[in-house]
């Protein structure tokens, strides 16, 4: 199934900004942040069609999965 993935922020660094990749049917979120080479408790907030979504969510062919990391400021 084909998932389009947009990266933010310092994800970007040595990925990609939007990319389409090929993932097999059962595919969750956390396989592709562990595929990308992200630590789980880097990421702040993940979108899956706009909304907030789990790690442990099953994605479905042409999902849009966008992946943002921690942010801080003060």
């Amino acid at each position: 199934m084909r998932i389009k993935i947009k990266l933010f922020a310092n994800f970007r660094d040595g990925r990609f900004v939007v990319e389409d990749q090929e993932y097999p049917p059962g595919t969750c979120i956390a396989d592709i942040i562990k595929k990308l080479g992200i630590e789980p408790e880097e990421i702040g907030i993940i979108l899956l069609e706009s909304k907030h979504a789990d790690p442990e969510q099953e994605l479905t062919d042409g999902a849009n999965l966008a992946l943002f990391p921690l942010l801080g400021g003060g």
